[in-house]
């Protein structure tokens, strides 16, 4: 298939796969989407990434195509982030932190459903009290979390504090998709 052939898009599940719960095999997620009929599905990591091709509609339509054949096929709900290959260029090119990206465990970013309001970025920042340090651009939240995320308190707070729905890739993730997403554009 030429890769005019559709646009080039990732999903990022959220709350699959976590703590032995909500088991979604890799394959099955990946002929999932075949079954859908997208093309060039390639699948990262067991956190639910997945770089497909689609033939007609956004990232708005396909989120919602997606999470309801999911819900119907799994029989649970899982908010899935719908991207576009240069939507995750940017993302990188925006990187307010160049300097940490050889420590890939260190940087998130946190895709968000939609850009949080002002109130909403202030009230997150009000909690970023320890060694953190986070910057919102447009629908992603960048995190720098110096001890990792495991050992970071801010990181959990993140969620319920900003009340936007969200799912967070550690930039290892991030480049790896970026690379993905070109190669099935290629």
């Amino acid at each position: 298939m030429s890769a005019n052939e559709g646009t080039v898009f990732v999903a990022l599940f959220s709350g699959i796969n976590v703590g032995g719960n909500r088991i979604v095999k890799m394959a099955e997620l990946k002929s999932f989407f075949e079954d859908l009929g997208f093309t060039g599905v390639a699948t990262y990591v067991q956190s639910g990434n997945v770089v497909f091709r689609a033939k007609k509609g956004d990232a708005a339509s396909l989120t919602s195509a997606l999470e309801a054949a999911f819900e119907e096929k799994w029989g649970f709900n899982s908010r899935i982030m719908v991207r576009d290959a240069g939507w995750f260029e940017r993302l990188v090119k925006d990187n307010p932190y160049p300097e940490i990206t050889d420590e890939p465990t260190k940087l998130h970013a946190y895709v968000l459903e939609r850009e949080p309001t002002a109130e909403e970025a202030k009230r997150l920042a009000e909690k970023c009290t320890g060694p953190e340090r986070f910057e919102i651009k447009g629908d992603v939240l960048y995190l720098n979390a110096p001890d990792g995320l495991g050992k970071s308190v801010f990181a959990n707070l993140i969620g319920r504090t900003l009340k936007v729905p969200g799912t967070a890739r550690n930039w290892r993730s991030v480049l790896a998709l970026l690379e993905m997403a070109g190669k099935a554009g290629g």
